[in-house]
């Protein structure tokens, strides 16, 4: 091949292998991509109380719960089985769990009316009692008749002087369809609502 015809041709492999790179770069990105991104679920704390007696001038903080690593991330738990543990596709909680958590125990307290402050740390409350937590389940059990499981640990803790003012253990259990990461997510919510509306009671009966 002369010169003059390498010339002649050098714009159309120009543009071939211009054509050839955007397509490499179309190809990297879609496969970064990952497909559709999860749904994102939330969930909500009470707003009506029943029978709720007392209330207190101390202030709370709320601290964020401990948790296996297990249910310790944004998935959300389902277990096939009493010893495995496996998570929904395409399906997230809005924050990791114990976050979430935090927030909705503390607006639970908030909405009650009967407390007279209530935060989170690093919010430059006066502290008078700390409400410790851990979180024990909160899945779906799909073993047998399908449940959303909520059990929560609680403690409450005197700032002023570290003891232990009372403890106790909070669960709930609301039949589902363990199919859908929907139905779950909304079992899951009216379990922890009842445990919530619980927790609330308690406190103001132990302070």
């Amino acid at each position: 091949m002369s010169f003059n015809e390498l010339n002649s041709r050098a714009p159309v492999l120009r543009a071939a292998a211009a054509i050839l790179m955007a397509a490499v770069v179309a190809g990297c990105a879609l496969a970064g991509r990952g497909g559709p991104a999860p749904a994102t679920f939330d969930l909500s704390s009470p707003e009506e109380f029943a029978d709720l007696k007392g209330s207190t001038s101390a202030q709370i903080l709320i601290r964020e719960p401990s948790a296996l690593k297990a249910l310790d991330s944004e998935r959300i738990v389902v277990k096939p089985t009493a010893a495995s543990v496996e998570y929904y596709a395409g399906a997230q909680w809005s924050d990791r769990l114990p976050k979430l958590l935090q927030t909705r125990i503390a607006e639970a307290f908030e909405n009650s009316r009967r407390v007279r402050a209530v935060g989170r740390p690093g919010e430059g409350l006066l502290i008078d009692y700390q409400i410790v937590t851990d979180i024990r389940a909160f899945q779906i059990e799909a073993a047998g008749a399908d449940e959303a499981v909520v059990t929560i640990s609680a403690k409450i803790l005197n700032e002023r002087n570290g003891r232990v003012v009372a403890a106790r253990l909070f669960s709930a259990r609301v039949p589902v369809s363990a199919s859908s990461a929907d139905a779950a997510v909304a079992g899951l919510d009216a379990a922890f609502d009842g445990v919530l509306a619980e927790l609330v009671s308690w406190t103001l009966s132990r302070i």
